[in-house]
């Protein structure tokens, strides 16, 4: 099979979140408005339980999907029975968390919500995810992300979040094209 749809294919659980927290999220701030002890925000009204919520089921729906349609196809599946729940969770709220925790970082920096910071945007949740995993279920990640599809995922990343987040603007669901 082709490496770069395995990696795409992998990765699918931990690219949907971020889309759909942006599509269906608002509403309360996970930081509820709270500041760090810099006088700063926690994280900002762009991390929402509800754009949390919304973005793990979204993600672990789609791993399901594709658990179900993996054979047919030939490509890699999620694992079996709770595994499958356990790995798609942790792919889907993985990637939610490395977003939040770079969120964290942006404000400690002093950044605004929506301001770019470069490499971080495009691989927090990805790191998030592939942490996440290994923590969950080490032998599935190991067996599955290989040294190339890791390679490939870090080189398709930043440009399948460019053309998602300018496909996200168009829509109206961003506020900004990065």
């Amino acid at each position: 099979m082709n490496a770069l749809i395995v990696a795409f294919w992998l990765m699918l659980p931990a690219y949907v979140p971020n889309n759909c927290a942006a599509l269906f999220g608002g509403g309360t701030p996970l930081d509820r408005g709270r500041l760090f002890k810099d006088g700063k925000r926690i994280l900002g009204d762009g991390k929402t339980f509800r754009g949390t919520f919304a973005g793990t089921v979204c993600g672990v729906s789609v791993g399901l999907l594709q658990n179900q349609i993996a054979p047919q196809l030939g490509l890699p599946a999620f694992g079996d029975g709770y595994e499958q729940l356990f790995i798609l969770l942790a792919l889907s709220l993985g990637a939610m968390l490395g977003d939040i925790v770079a969120a964290f970082f942006k404000r400690r920096m002093g950044l605004n919500r929506g301001a770019p910071l470069f490499i971080i945007d495009q691989l927090d949740f990805v790191i998030g995810a592939w942490l996440f995993v290994m923590l969950i279920a080490p032998d599935w990640f190991n067996l599955h992300f290989t040294s190339d599809i890791i390679l490939i995922v870090l080189i398709i990343t930043p440009i399948l979040h460019r053309i998602t987040n300018i496909i996200g603007f168009k829509m109206g669901a961003k506020r900004e094209p990065w």
